[in-house]
């Protein structure tokens, strides 16, 4: 008994201080436990909320609006349920919850509801809404500052030219793109260089993170939203209506949860939008370009892209390459960065030294394009009177300077001058260091090891300088 009441105490600590809001009711839709976070989120006393139904609590719901009185009754579980509601003092509350039936009696079930506050996203995404619908609205014959255009995309590497060549053929389509790249390989870019390259570039171009907003959110910033289709809803036009004419970039895509890409689809096939609790079709010419930094092919064998979404989407197919498959333009890109920077921060560095160069060139970057840009910047604000960059002024990468080559690896000698002779030396000399250290120093023993003749590892030793240990 005193073992069951220490673990009631501990789970009731725990629920009263996690980062959520809990409540819980029984089968008649009372309230049996309401934790302090759900209050702050509803604007209530847990007092005044303790025994009370549901419908008593918050007016503006009913029993088909409650996610816990729907629960209730189904015994179905929802997840991630986007509401807004009033609370009994008036007050809009907008939450995402996920509630959960459990059972009291074989015939009895009360719900268990877990919620977060999405009121400031919410407010952050109506200003979004309102920021881009001024910015699609511009006055094209007033002075303003464009996107990039494809003189902005800095590479020399073959395959790279080719997906540049690939996506000047398609800025004078308007069917829909589907760009796959790294985080960092610069996809926006070539998304921006396509439309202002096109016979859409005095129209509107906009860009949504598909990821970044709760589905629930992101349908009424994509499509719109009618007065009255929720609370607080405003009649406002979404980012295809705002695009018309023009093209909008959908980021992440694969991050687009599975109802909304089905509507998606729809509006591919048809044309047509129609606004979140709105009755009419609204026409739309926007030319879709989606991009995605996971490969295609695995988005929809994983179920995170429908199959229909991906095969209207993937008309025209651009493969952004990682800065690690071309490594040659990291010199020109280093050059373009350094010219940028000197610009924004009043510096005057004229290259990178070699060594920094070679190490460059060693280095796989994983953030591709964009980590190597924010390294050149890291490196420049540590520029005082210098006119290179050198390995001291990269703070932030310290252990590429410090890496020494895999067992065998030696292609990269190439990239520093090294000849065929040398290198092999190097190699040479290497393999015999490391013999003699594994044999003690041992002349006779590291010999054999080498599969030479004494006299001739006596030689070599003297020949590379070696130094024997006592």
């Amino acid at each position: 008994m005193a073992l069951n009441m220490l673990y009631k105490s501990i789970l009731e600590t725990i629920i009263d201080n996690i980062d959520a809001g809990i409540h819980v009711v029984d089968h008649e839709g009372k309230t049996i436990f309401y934790n302090r976070v759900m209050g702050e989120l509803e604007g209530l006393e847990i007092e005044e909320v303790m025994g009370k139904s549901i419908l008593e609590i918050f007016p503006s719901l009913n029993e088909d609006t409650s996610t816990l009185l729907t629960v209730m009754k189904s015994r179905k579980a929802i997840y991630n349920k986007n509401q807004s509601y009033l609370n009994s003092h008036g007050k809009q509350i907008n939450t995402v919850n996920s509630t959960i039936p459990f059972k009291i009696s074989p015939d009895k079930y009360g719900a268990v509801e877990i919620a977060k506050d999405v009121t400031k996203v919410k407010e952050l995404s109506e200003k979004v809404q309102i920021l881009q619908q001024v910015l699609a609205g511009r006055d094209p014959n007033k002075e303003e500052i464009k996107g990039y255009t494809f003189k902005s995309i800095i590479g020399e590497e073959d395959d790279f030219l080719n997906i540049v060549s690939l996506a000047k053929t398609a800025a004078k389509s308007s069917s829909t793109v589907l760009i796959y790249g790294e985080t960092g390989t610069g996809k926006e870019l070539f998304a921006q260089s396509i439309h202002y390259e096109s016979n859409r570039c005095n129209k509107p171009f906009i860009a949504q993170n598909c990821a970044a907003i709760p589905e629930s959110l992101l349908e009424g910033i994509l499509f719109g939203t009618v007065k009255g289709s929720y609370t607080g809803a405003v009649n406002r036009p979404g980012l295809f209506e705002q695009a018309h004419g023009g093209t909008i970039l959908l980021d992440e895509i694969n991050s687009m949860g599975l109802q909304l890409q089905a509507k998606l689809l729809r509006v591919l096939q048809e044309g047509y939008i129609r606004r979140v609790g709105g009755l009419n079709d609204i026409p739309c010419d926007v030319r879709i370009i989606a991009t995605t930094n996971e490969e295609p092919q695995k988005s929809v064998a994983s179920g995170a892209l429908r199959k229909d979404l991906y095969y209207r989407l993937n008309v025209i197919y651009l493969r952004i390459p990682p800065l690690r498959e071309r490594k040659s333009d990291i010199p020109l890109l280093a050059e373009y960065f350094i010219k940028k920077f000197n610009t924004i921060l009043n510096k005057d560095v004229w290259d990178i030294s070699n060594e920094v160069k070679n190490a460059f060139m060693r280095y796989d970057w994983p953030g591709n394009v964009r980590e190597l840009e924010n390294s050149i910047e890291g490196a420049m604000n540590m520029v005082t009177k210098d006119h290179i960059l050198k390995p001291q002024h990269f703070s932030n990468m310290k252990e590429i300077f410090d890496n020494r080559r895999n067992d065998n690896n030696y292609r990269v000698l190439i990239h520093e001058g090294m000849s065929l002779d040398e290198i092999i030396e190097n190699v040479e000399k290497e393999l015999i260091i490391e013999a003699l250290k594994e044999c003690s120093f041992n002349i006779t023993k590291s010999a054999n090891k080498l599969g030479i003749k004494r006299q001739n590892l006596q030689h070599k030793i003297k020949k590379y300088k070696i130094r024997i240990e006592d």
